[in-house]
């Protein structure tokens, strides 16, 4: 028989040879999981948009053309990073928190932000459009996964200096304004803290003025009090506030179990507006139906267990912390677009992470995604040199 402190020691030295190996597997599912969505992505555009495009530019490759730049250049910036050492990362969590203040605030410059439907959320390259908001919320990710590493939650100072940040990042995101991107940063605000270790009684402390002021907010916009009436009832303003949730409602309702099949879709025929955005899961939903809506679901899902395994299996606090904000986000912004098209909430502009049509939102995406990567590498690369040792 083998003592049980043999058996210990052997167990010692043969689990850390199998870590690199399960490294290995989840980066690749990481890997295919994003290039799956993405080009999927890039289907579901030109079936959605191609309509749309024609009309407005003349072509109906327009939005692929973009989503296609972006693809490649996400891509590349998902590779080089997958090669960072997540603590370089670390190192420049100001410069990075400071960038991110510099361009939502470049964005109210006359002649710089783009204004489109009444928001300025967007900053003109003069090639493309950039919207910093989707590069800020990351960052914030960044500052608070360092911050509550190194600090921790235990003092009401050390509360204050994860929210803040995130407080004056969501001023700046609803003077846009940007409804939906500040409910996103807020939630990944509290996970944050419930992550970090924060007690319940002082988060509830918390929620409350937080949640007391949302009616504020809704109240201050009066687009926002319209949208809410039409979530509650869009037939009551079927040609107005109401009409884009009716919309998707025909949409996911004609696709069926099986749907109407790929680029048979009636809604994108500028019945649905904003059809390859925002709306594209209503798209989904009728083309391919049922199947088609759970299947991308599952997608997504498996990318979020592969996110916060990543996490879970972090050698460093920073990183466990930072794997989980960033799976967060693709979690909390997944459900909500879902939730939207859907009609479980109330209608807000937010693209579907990977799939929907924008450029900042998929290079964002595919970035973090590569300090995923890089986050399982470096825990394969430790574990390397402690069996060696």
């Amino acid at each position: 028989m083998v003592r049980a402190d043999t058996a210990g020691a052997v167990s010692g030295a043969l689990l850390p040879s199998f870590r690199p190996i399960e490294d290995k597997r989840r980066n690749f599912a990481l890997i295919a999981l994003t290039m799956i969505l993405s080009l999927f992505g890039l289907v579901m555009i030109y079936s959605a948009g191609s309509y749309g495009a024609e009309k407005s530019v003349g072509d109906p490759f327009y939005y692929v053309k973009k989503q296609a730049l972006a693809l490649f250049v996400g891509t590349a910036s998902m590779l080089f990073l997958s090669r960072v050492d997540p603590f370089r990362i670390k190192k420049l969590r100001y410069v990075i928190l400071v960038i991110s203040f510099v361009l939502l605030g470049i964005i109210f410059i006359p002649g710089v932000g783009v204004v489109s439907y009444g928001a300025r959320r967007w900053i003109d390259l003069g090639f493309m459009t950039m919207q910093p908001s989707e590069i800020a919320k990351f960052g914030y990710v960044i500052y608070a996964a360092s911050y509550i590493s190194d600090h921790g939650l235990s003092r009401f100072k050390d509360i204050v200096s994860v929210l803040l940040p995130g407080a004056l990042m969501s001023v700046l995101i609803m003077l846009e304004p940007n409804m939906s991107i500040t409910m996103c940063l807020l939630s990944v605000m509290v996970f944050m803290l419930l992550a970090g270790g924060i007690s319940i009684k002082k988060l509830i402390l918390l929620l409350i003025p937080a949640l007391l002021l949302i009616p504020a907010l809704i109240m201050i916009e009066p687009y926002r009090l319209k949208r809410l009436m039409a979530f509650l009832d869009p037939w009551a303003s079927p040609k107005a506030e109401g009409y884009q949730l009716i919309q998707s409602y025909y949409a996911l309702c004609r696709g069926g179990l099986f749907g109407v099949g790929l680029f048979n879709s009636r809604q994108k025929y500028l019945f649905l507006p904003f059809a390859e955005s925002d709306f594209i899961f209503s798209i989904i939903g009728e083309e391919l139906g049922l199947t088609g809506a759970v299947v991308t679901i599952m997608l997504f899902i498996a990318l979020i267990y592969f996110g916060f395994s990543t996490a879970s299996k972090a050698r460093t606090r920073f990183e466990a912390l930072l794997a989980a904000g960033i799976t967060s986000l693709i979690a909390i912004q997944t459900a909500v677009n879902l939730a939207v098209v859907t009609g479980c909430i109330p209608p807000t502009g937010l693209p579907l992470p990977f799939i929907s049509a924008g450029g900042s939102s998929l290079v964002s995406f595919m970035s973090a995604v590569g300090v995923l990567l890089s986050i399982n590498r470096q825990s394969s690369t430790r574990d390397n040199r402690n069996h060696k040792m």
